[in-house]
Protein backbone atom coordinates (compact mmCIF):
# COMPACT_ATOMS: atom_id res chain seq x y z
CA UNK A 1 0.00 0.00 0.00
CA UNK A 2 1.59 3.05 -0.71
CA UNK A 3 1.44 5.88 1.88
CA UNK A 4 -0.58 8.36 0.44
CA UNK A 5 -3.49 5.32 0.58
CA UNK A 6 -2.42 4.42 4.01
CA UNK A 7 -3.12 8.00 4.65
CA UNK A 8 -6.32 8.56 3.15
CA UNK A 9 -7.66 5.18 4.78
CA UNK A 10 -6.48 6.40 8.39
CA UNK A 11 -7.62 10.04 7.92
CA UNK A 12 -11.33 8.50 6.24
CA UNK A 13 -11.68 6.32 9.18
CA UNK A 14 -11.55 8.65 11.43
CA UNK A 15 -13.95 10.95 10.02
CA UNK A 16 -15.99 8.40 8.88
CA UNK A 17 -16.92 7.79 12.40
CA UNK A 18 -17.80 11.76 13.65
CA UNK A 19 -20.56 11.91 14.01
CA UNK A 20 -20.40 15.72 14.59
CA UNK A 21 -19.03 16.40 11.34
CA UNK A 22 -21.41 13.99 9.60
CA UNK A 23 -24.39 16.32 11.08
CA UNK A 24 -22.35 19.55 9.60
CA UNK A 25 -21.95 17.95 6.74
CA UNK A 26 -25.71 17.23 6.49
CA UNK A 27 -27.26 19.97 6.85
CA UNK A 28 -25.40 22.13 4.89
CA UNK A 29 -25.51 19.75 1.84
CA UNK A 30 -29.22 19.33 3.06
CA UNK A 31 -29.79 23.37 2.47
CA UNK A 32 -28.03 22.50 -0.78
CA UNK A 33 -30.39 19.99 -1.71
CA UNK A 34 -33.25 21.90 -1.12
CA UNK A 35 -32.63 24.69 -3.53
CA UNK A 36 -31.29 23.05 -6.31
CA UNK A 37 -34.56 21.89 -7.53
CA UNK A 38 -35.81 25.42 -7.52
CA UNK A 39 -32.80 26.70 -9.98
CA UNK A 40 -33.51 23.66 -12.07
CA UNK A 41 -37.55 25.06 -12.73
CA UNK A 42 -35.45 27.91 -15.08
CA UNK A 43 -34.92 25.09 -17.34
CA UNK A 44 -38.03 23.56 -19.78
CA UNK A 45 -36.06 20.46 -20.52
CA UNK A 46 -33.38 20.15 -18.14
CA UNK A 47 -31.76 16.95 -20.07
CA UNK A 48 -31.28 18.76 -23.22
CA UNK A 49 -29.82 21.69 -21.39
CA UNK A 50 -27.14 18.72 -20.39
CA UNK A 51 -27.39 17.18 -23.79
CA UNK A 52 -25.94 20.63 -25.31
CA UNK A 53 -23.54 21.89 -22.54
CA UNK A 54 -21.83 18.59 -23.23
CA UNK A 55 -21.35 19.43 -26.94
CA UNK A 56 -20.39 22.74 -26.21
CA UNK A 57 -17.52 21.36 -23.69
CA UNK A 58 -16.56 18.35 -26.91
CA UNK A 59 -16.57 20.99 -29.15
CA UNK A 60 -14.00 23.33 -27.21
CA UNK A 61 -11.72 19.92 -26.13
CA UNK A 62 -11.61 18.77 -29.84
CA UNK A 63 -10.41 21.83 -31.05
CA UNK A 64 -8.23 23.32 -28.21
CA UNK A 65 -5.68 24.10 -30.23
CA UNK A 66 -7.15 26.10 -32.55
CA UNK A 67 -9.49 28.06 -29.33
CA UNK A 68 -6.21 28.75 -27.19
CA UNK A 69 -4.87 29.97 -30.60
CA UNK A 70 -7.44 32.32 -31.29
CA UNK A 71 -7.76 33.54 -27.81
CA UNK A 72 -4.24 34.90 -27.66
CA UNK A 73 -4.97 36.63 -30.76
CA UNK A 74 -7.52 38.64 -29.37
CA UNK A 75 -6.14 38.66 -25.86
CA UNK A 76 -3.10 40.05 -26.68
CA UNK A 77 -4.29 42.70 -29.32
CA UNK A 78 -5.98 44.47 -26.50
CA UNK A 79 -2.73 44.97 -24.68
CA UNK A 80 -2.99 41.10 -22.82
CA UNK A 81 -0.22 38.85 -21.93
CA UNK A 82 -0.31 34.71 -22.80
CA UNK A 83 2.04 32.79 -20.85
CA UNK A 84 2.07 29.26 -21.29
CA UNK A 85 3.29 26.74 -18.12
CA UNK A 86 3.57 23.01 -18.73
CA UNK A 87 3.73 22.42 -15.28
CA UNK A 88 3.47 23.43 -11.12
CA UNK A 89 6.89 25.10 -11.31
CA UNK A 90 6.40 26.51 -14.23
CA UNK A 91 3.53 28.62 -13.71
CA UNK A 92 4.94 29.68 -10.23
CA UNK A 93 8.03 30.73 -11.86
CA UNK A 94 6.03 33.15 -14.04
CA UNK A 95 4.15 34.23 -11.32
CA UNK A 96 7.09 34.98 -9.13
CA UNK A 97 8.82 36.83 -12.44
CA UNK A 98 5.67 39.25 -12.23
CA UNK A 99 5.35 39.98 -8.85
CA UNK A 100 9.45 41.23 -8.98
CA UNK A 101 8.75 43.41 -11.61
CA UNK A 102 6.02 44.76 -10.50
CA UNK A 103 7.77 45.28 -6.76
CA UNK A 104 4.82 43.56 -5.14
CA UNK A 105 4.35 42.33 -1.37
CA UNK A 106 1.25 42.10 -1.20
CA UNK A 107 -1.63 40.32 -3.53
CA UNK A 108 -5.52 39.68 -2.92
CA UNK A 109 -6.56 36.52 -4.97
CA UNK A 110 -10.26 35.36 -5.50
CA UNK A 111 -11.28 31.88 -5.01
CA UNK A 112 -9.28 29.18 -7.49
CA UNK A 113 -8.87 25.87 -7.57
CA UNK A 114 -5.82 26.04 -9.97
CA UNK A 115 -3.94 27.95 -7.47
CA UNK A 116 -4.32 25.64 -4.88
CA UNK A 117 -3.73 22.99 -7.55
CA UNK A 118 -0.05 24.62 -7.36
CA UNK A 119 0.08 25.86 -3.96
CA UNK A 120 0.36 28.77 -4.94
CA UNK A 121 -0.19 30.98 -1.06
CA UNK A 122 2.84 28.32 0.19
CA UNK A 123 5.15 29.73 -2.34
CA UNK A 124 4.13 33.65 -2.10
CA UNK A 125 4.77 33.05 1.56
CA UNK A 126 8.37 31.47 0.99
CA UNK A 127 9.31 34.31 -1.05
CA UNK A 128 8.09 36.93 1.68
CA UNK A 129 4.83 37.92 -0.47
CA UNK A 130 1.83 38.29 1.09
CA UNK A 131 -1.30 36.68 -0.56
CA UNK A 132 -4.69 37.08 1.10
CA UNK A 133 -8.07 34.77 0.12
CA UNK A 134 -10.35 37.23 -0.62
CA UNK A 135 -13.62 34.90 -0.94
CA UNK A 136 -15.02 34.50 2.31
CA UNK A 137 -14.79 31.16 2.80
CA UNK A 138 -11.64 30.58 1.58
CA UNK A 139 -10.40 33.62 4.00
CA UNK A 140 -11.97 31.28 6.68
CA UNK A 141 -9.69 28.48 5.49
CA UNK A 142 -6.77 30.88 5.40
CA UNK A 143 -7.30 31.77 8.89
CA UNK A 144 -7.22 28.27 9.89
CA UNK A 145 -4.04 27.13 8.22
CA UNK A 146 -6.76 24.82 6.20
CA UNK A 147 -6.69 23.91 1.76
CA UNK A 148 -10.76 23.92 0.77
CA UNK A 149 -12.88 21.31 2.32
CA UNK A 150 -15.18 21.65 -1.25
CA UNK A 151 -14.66 23.08 -4.97
CA UNK A 152 -17.46 25.32 -4.53
CA UNK A 153 -17.67 25.57 -0.60
CA UNK A 154 -14.70 25.72 1.16
CA UNK A 155 -15.80 26.39 4.90
CA UNK A 156 -18.61 23.75 4.37
CA UNK A 157 -17.48 21.20 7.65
CA UNK A 158 -17.92 24.68 9.42
CA UNK A 159 -20.63 25.66 11.91
CA UNK A 160 -21.11 29.32 12.37
CA UNK A 161 -19.63 28.54 15.64
CA UNK A 162 -16.72 27.25 14.53
CA UNK A 163 -16.01 30.33 12.53
CA UNK A 164 -16.83 32.49 15.41
CA UNK A 165 -14.51 31.02 17.45
CA UNK A 166 -11.94 31.28 14.85
CA UNK A 167 -12.18 34.76 14.19
CA UNK A 168 -11.59 34.88 17.92
CA UNK A 169 -9.09 33.48 17.76
CA UNK A 170 -7.01 34.45 15.00
CA UNK A 171 -8.80 38.39 15.24
CA UNK A 172 -9.64 38.95 18.13
CA UNK A 173 -13.01 39.23 17.85
CA UNK A 174 -15.53 38.48 20.78
CA UNK A 175 -16.31 34.69 20.66
CA UNK A 176 -20.11 35.23 19.99
CA UNK A 177 -20.63 37.30 16.69
CA UNK A 178 -23.06 36.03 14.42
CA UNK A 179 -22.91 35.21 10.67
CA UNK A 180 -23.99 38.77 9.63
CA UNK A 181 -21.28 40.34 12.34
CA UNK A 182 -18.46 37.95 11.38
CA UNK A 183 -19.26 38.95 7.74
CA UNK A 184 -18.49 42.25 8.54
CA UNK A 185 -15.53 41.84 10.35
CA UNK A 186 -13.96 39.79 7.50
CA UNK A 187 -15.03 43.04 4.93
CA UNK A 188 -13.52 45.48 7.10
CA UNK A 189 -10.32 43.79 7.19
CA UNK A 190 -10.51 42.65 3.37
CA UNK A 191 -11.22 46.29 1.72
CA UNK A 192 -7.55 47.22 2.87
CA UNK A 193 -5.93 44.42 1.94
CA UNK A 194 -7.80 45.22 -2.33
CA UNK A 195 -6.84 49.01 -1.86
CA UNK A 196 -2.58 48.10 -0.59
CA UNK A 197 -2.45 45.15 -3.16
CA UNK A 198 -0.28 45.42 -5.97
CA UNK A 199 -1.15 42.29 -8.06
CA UNK A 200 -4.82 40.58 -7.98
CA UNK A 201 -4.88 36.86 -8.98
CA UNK A 202 -7.77 35.41 -10.13
CA UNK A 203 -8.75 32.36 -11.98
CA UNK A 204 -11.69 31.75 -14.47
CA UNK A 205 -15.12 30.34 -14.72
CA UNK A 206 -14.49 29.76 -18.41
CA UNK A 207 -12.17 31.09 -20.78
CA UNK A 208 -13.98 32.75 -24.14
CA UNK A 209 -11.97 32.04 -27.35
CA UNK A 210 -13.99 33.85 -29.48
CA UNK A 211 -13.33 37.28 -27.85
CA UNK A 212 -10.09 36.67 -25.96
CA UNK A 213 -11.71 37.14 -22.69
CA UNK A 214 -12.52 35.48 -19.10
CA UNK A 215 -15.31 34.82 -17.79
CA UNK A 216 -15.74 35.02 -13.79
CA UNK A 217 -18.84 34.72 -11.88
CA UNK A 218 -19.54 35.27 -8.04
CA UNK A 219 -21.44 35.61 -5.11
CA UNK A 220 -19.29 38.26 -2.85
CA UNK A 221 -17.61 40.63 -5.67
CA UNK A 222 -14.54 40.18 -4.43
CA UNK A 223 -13.24 39.03 -7.41
CA UNK A 224 -14.41 42.16 -9.28
CA UNK A 225 -12.80 44.19 -6.64
CA UNK A 226 -9.64 42.01 -6.95
CA UNK A 227 -9.41 42.63 -10.95
CA UNK A 228 -10.75 46.54 -10.82
CA UNK A 229 -8.23 47.34 -7.35
CA UNK A 230 -4.35 46.47 -7.90
CA UNK A 231 -2.61 47.61 -11.08
CA UNK A 232 -1.92 44.33 -12.08
CA UNK A 233 -4.17 41.35 -12.46
CA UNK A 234 -2.72 37.61 -13.35
CA UNK A 235 -5.43 35.23 -14.65
CA UNK A 236 -4.27 31.39 -13.69
CA UNK A 237 -6.40 28.87 -15.54
CA UNK A 238 -6.06 25.18 -16.48
CA UNK A 239 -6.91 24.59 -20.88
CA UNK A 240 -9.68 22.68 -20.12
CA UNK A 241 -11.65 25.91 -19.35
CA UNK A 242 -12.09 26.90 -22.55
CA UNK A 243 -15.41 27.76 -24.30
CA UNK A 244 -15.85 28.37 -28.08
CA UNK A 245 -17.86 31.28 -28.31
CA UNK A 246 -19.54 33.86 -25.54
CA UNK A 247 -23.37 33.10 -26.51
CA UNK A 248 -22.19 29.79 -24.83
CA UNK A 249 -22.07 31.80 -21.70
CA UNK A 250 -26.07 32.20 -21.97
CA UNK A 251 -26.84 28.75 -21.42
CA UNK A 252 -23.18 27.67 -19.09
CA UNK A 253 -23.82 30.53 -16.44
CA UNK A 254 -27.00 29.91 -15.56
CA UNK A 255 -26.31 25.71 -15.65
CA UNK A 256 -23.48 26.74 -13.08
CA UNK A 257 -24.91 28.74 -10.96
CA UNK A 258 -27.86 26.15 -10.69
CA UNK A 259 -25.99 23.38 -9.90
CA UNK A 260 -22.90 24.96 -7.80
CA UNK A 261 -25.80 26.68 -5.54
CA UNK A 262 -29.08 26.80 -6.43
CA UNK A 263 -29.37 29.94 -7.86
CA UNK A 264 -30.47 31.09 -11.57
CA UNK A 265 -27.23 33.17 -11.56
CA UNK A 266 -25.00 34.36 -9.83
CA UNK A 267 -24.90 37.70 -8.46
CA UNK A 268 -21.67 39.18 -9.90
CA UNK A 269 -21.12 38.07 -13.51
CA UNK A 270 -18.23 39.81 -15.34
CA UNK A 271 -16.36 39.28 -18.53
CA UNK A 272 -12.90 40.65 -19.04
CA UNK A 273 -11.13 40.87 -21.97
CA UNK A 274 -7.83 42.92 -21.32
CA UNK A 275 -5.91 45.57 -19.10
CA UNK A 276 -7.68 48.98 -19.33
CA UNK A 277 -8.41 50.73 -22.14
CA UNK A 278 -7.37 54.13 -23.63
CA UNK A 279 -10.06 56.37 -22.55
CA UNK A 280 -11.63 53.55 -20.04
CA UNK A 281 -11.45 54.89 -16.38
CA UNK A 282 -10.82 51.73 -14.17
CA UNK A 283 -9.15 47.93 -14.54
CA UNK A 284 -5.66 46.92 -14.01
CA UNK A 285 -2.63 48.29 -16.43
CA UNK A 286 -1.14 45.22 -17.09
CA UNK A 287 -3.31 41.92 -17.37
CA UNK A 288 -1.70 37.95 -18.04
CA UNK A 289 -3.27 34.74 -18.55
CA UNK A 290 -1.07 31.76 -17.63
CA UNK A 291 -2.58 28.55 -18.96
CA UNK A 292 -1.86 25.91 -16.94
CA UNK A 293 -1.08 21.86 -18.58
CA UNK A 294 -0.13 20.09 -15.59
CA UNK A 295 -0.87 16.86 -17.70
CA UNK A 296 -3.99 17.95 -18.65
CA UNK A 297 -3.01 17.19 -22.20
CA UNK A 298 -2.29 13.37 -20.84
CA UNK A 299 -5.87 13.06 -20.29
CA UNK A 300 -6.86 15.05 -23.77
CA UNK A 301 -4.76 12.36 -25.44
CA UNK A 302 -6.64 9.50 -23.69
CA UNK A 303 -10.07 8.85 -25.99
CA UNK A 304 -11.88 7.44 -22.58
CA UNK A 305 -10.82 9.84 -20.22
CA UNK A 306 -11.27 12.82 -22.14
CA UNK A 307 -14.66 13.73 -21.41
CA UNK A 308 -13.71 14.40 -17.49
CA UNK A 309 -12.17 17.56 -19.21
CA UNK A 310 -15.50 18.56 -19.55
CA UNK A 311 -16.28 19.57 -15.83
CA UNK A 312 -17.50 22.39 -14.92
CA UNK A 313 -16.13 22.68 -11.43
CA UNK A 314 -19.68 22.80 -9.43
CA UNK A 315 -19.60 20.65 -7.43
CA UNK A 316 -22.39 18.65 -7.53
CA UNK A 317 -21.29 15.57 -7.53
CA UNK A 318 -19.62 15.97 -4.20
CA UNK A 319 -22.57 16.79 -3.23
CA UNK A 320 -24.86 13.71 -4.02
CA UNK A 321 -21.96 11.09 -3.35
CA UNK A 322 -22.14 8.67 -0.28
CA UNK A 323 -18.67 8.30 0.05
CA UNK A 324 -17.46 12.32 0.63
CA UNK A 325 -20.85 12.81 2.50
CA UNK A 326 -19.28 10.36 4.89
CA UNK A 327 -15.23 10.91 4.24
CA UNK A 328 -14.95 14.83 3.78
CA UNK A 329 -13.09 16.70 1.72
CA UNK A 330 -10.25 16.48 3.17
CA UNK A 331 -9.52 12.78 3.56
CA UNK A 332 -8.86 12.51 -0.18
CA UNK A 333 -5.35 14.16 0.24
CA UNK A 334 -5.81 16.77 -3.17
CA UNK A 335 -6.99 19.29 -4.34
CA UNK A 336 -9.84 17.92 -6.21
CA UNK A 337 -12.19 15.52 -4.32
CA UNK A 338 -15.13 14.01 -4.74
CA UNK A 339 -15.69 11.55 -7.82
CA UNK A 340 -14.51 14.01 -10.11
CA UNK A 341 -11.48 14.11 -8.16
CA UNK A 342 -10.98 10.82 -7.76
CA UNK A 343 -10.96 10.44 -11.69
CA UNK A 344 -8.68 13.05 -12.64
CA UNK A 345 -6.39 13.09 -9.77
CA UNK A 346 -4.40 9.73 -10.90
CA UNK A 347 -3.95 11.47 -14.30
CA UNK A 348 -2.26 15.14 -13.39
CA UNK A 349 -0.20 13.47 -10.55
CA UNK A 350 1.38 9.88 -10.03
CA UNK A 351 -0.96 7.39 -10.82
CA UNK A 352 0.27 4.72 -9.05
CA UNK A 353 0.31 6.84 -5.82
CA UNK A 354 -3.58 7.84 -6.29
CA UNK A 355 -5.36 5.11 -7.69
CA UNK A 356 -6.64 3.88 -4.79
CA UNK A 357 -9.30 7.09 -4.60
CA UNK A 358 -10.42 5.25 -7.91
CA UNK A 359 -11.65 2.50 -5.37
CA UNK A 360 -13.32 4.19 -3.06
CA UNK A 361 -16.34 4.65 -4.88
CA UNK A 362 -19.68 2.75 -4.06
CA UNK A 363 -20.35 2.84 -8.17
CA UNK A 364 -23.79 3.86 -7.33
CA UNK A 365 -23.59 6.13 -10.62
CA UNK A 366 -25.03 9.45 -8.60
CA UNK A 367 -22.61 10.96 -10.07
CA UNK A 368 -22.82 10.71 -13.53
CA UNK A 369 -27.04 11.62 -13.40
CA UNK A 370 -26.18 14.78 -11.50
CA UNK A 371 -23.25 16.13 -13.57
CA UNK A 372 -24.80 18.82 -15.57
CA UNK A 373 -22.62 18.27 -18.27
CA UNK A 374 -23.20 14.81 -18.46
CA UNK A 375 -19.31 12.85 -17.94
CA UNK A 376 -19.98 9.50 -17.13
CA UNK A 377 -18.30 9.77 -13.75
CA UNK A 378 -18.87 6.17 -12.09
CA UNK A 379 -17.58 4.53 -15.95
CA UNK A 380 -14.51 6.61 -15.79
CA UNK A 381 -13.72 5.28 -12.02
CA UNK A 382 -13.92 1.92 -13.45
CA UNK A 383 -11.38 3.13 -16.65
CA UNK A 384 -9.30 3.71 -14.39
CA UNK A 385 -9.45 0.20 -12.01
CA UNK A 386 -8.79 -1.27 -15.25
CA UNK A 387 -5.42 0.64 -16.30
CA UNK A 388 -4.12 0.09 -12.37
CA UNK A 389 -4.58 -3.59 -13.07
CA UNK A 390 -3.23 -3.62 -16.92
CA UNK A 391 -0.43 -1.27 -15.63
CA UNK A 392 0.44 -4.43 -13.14
CA UNK A 393 -0.19 -1.67 -10.38
CA UNK A 394 -2.25 -4.46 -8.29
CA UNK A 395 0.21 -6.57 -5.30
CA UNK A 396 0.96 -10.09 -5.97
CA UNK A 397 -1.58 -11.43 -2.95
CA UNK A 398 -4.70 -9.97 -4.86
CA UNK A 399 -3.63 -11.28 -8.00
CA UNK A 400 -3.91 -14.41 -6.39
CA UNK A 401 -6.75 -13.76 -4.08
CA UNK A 402 -8.85 -13.15 -7.84
CA UNK A 403 -7.13 -16.14 -9.50
CA UNK A 404 -7.54 -18.56 -6.67
CA UNK A 405 -11.35 -16.94 -6.77
CA UNK A 406 -12.18 -17.35 -10.31
CA UNK A 407 -10.75 -20.80 -10.18
CA UNK A 408 -13.10 -21.76 -7.35
CA UNK A 409 -15.90 -19.76 -8.72
CA UNK A 410 -16.11 -21.50 -12.09
CA UNK A 411 -16.08 -24.93 -9.84
CA UNK A 412 -19.66 -26.14 -8.25
CA UNK A 413 -18.58 -28.30 -5.94
CA UNK A 414 -15.26 -26.00 -4.71
CA UNK A 415 -18.04 -23.27 -4.15
CA UNK A 416 -19.56 -25.90 -1.92
CA UNK A 417 -16.63 -27.10 0.26
CA UNK A 418 -15.78 -25.75 3.01
CA UNK A 419 -18.79 -23.74 4.07
CA UNK A 420 -19.24 -21.54 7.09
CA UNK A 421 -16.11 -21.14 9.56
CA UNK A 422 -13.43 -23.02 7.31
CA UNK A 423 -14.48 -20.34 4.37
CA UNK A 424 -14.11 -17.60 6.66
CA UNK A 425 -11.18 -18.40 7.77
CA UNK A 426 -9.94 -19.24 3.98
CA UNK A 427 -11.03 -16.27 3.01
CA UNK A 428 -9.97 -13.46 5.51
CA UNK A 429 -6.40 -14.91 5.57
CA UNK A 430 -6.83 -13.91 1.28
CA UNK A 431 -7.71 -10.41 2.45
CA UNK A 432 -6.09 -9.99 5.66
CA UNK A 433 -7.25 -6.09 5.90
CA UNK A 434 -10.76 -6.52 5.20
CA UNK A 435 -11.86 -6.63 8.95
CA UNK A 436 -10.01 -3.19 9.89
CA UNK A 437 -12.38 -1.30 7.99
CA UNK A 438 -14.83 -3.89 7.03
CA UNK A 439 -17.38 -5.74 9.43
CA UNK A 440 -15.85 -9.45 10.25
CA UNK A 441 -16.86 -11.92 7.45
CA UNK A 442 -19.16 -14.90 7.88
CA UNK A 443 -20.05 -17.40 5.78
CA UNK A 444 -23.07 -19.16 5.69
CA UNK A 445 -22.84 -23.25 6.58
CA UNK A 446 -24.66 -24.08 3.29
CA UNK A 447 -24.32 -22.30 -0.02
CA UNK A 448 -27.34 -21.00 -1.93
CA UNK A 449 -27.13 -23.97 -4.56
CA UNK A 450 -27.38 -26.54 -1.78
CA UNK A 451 -30.04 -24.75 0.21
CA UNK A 452 -32.38 -24.51 -3.31
CA UNK A 453 -31.42 -28.71 -3.88
CA UNK A 454 -32.63 -29.17 -0.40
CA UNK A 455 -35.75 -27.18 -0.77
CA UNK A 456 -36.50 -28.72 -4.12
CA UNK A 457 -35.44 -31.81 -2.70
CA UNK A 458 -33.28 -32.36 -5.80
CA UNK A 459 -29.99 -34.82 -5.58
Amino acid sequence: MTETAATFKAKSSIRSADLDHRQKINFNIGKYNSVVPIGKQQFIDINLVKERAKNIKWRALETLDQHLEEFEMHFTARGGKVLWAENSQEALDEILSICKEKNCRTIVKSKSMVTEEIHLNDFLQKNNIESVETDLGEYIQQLDGEPPYHIVTPAMHKSKEDVAKLFADKLGTPGHLSPEELTLVARKKLREKYIKAEIGITGANFVISDIGGIALTENEGNARLSTAWPKTHIVIVGIEKMIPSVTDLALLWPLLATYGTGQKVTVYSSIISGPRQPGETDGPDDMYVIFLDNNRSNILADARQRESLYCIRCGACLNVCPVYKNIGGHSYGTTYSGPIGSVITPHLREFDQYKHLSYASSLCGACSEVCPVKINLHELLLENRNESVVEGMTPFSEKMAWKIWKIASLKRGMMNMGNGNLKTKIVSRLFKSWDKYHAPLEFSKKTFNQMWKEQRDLK
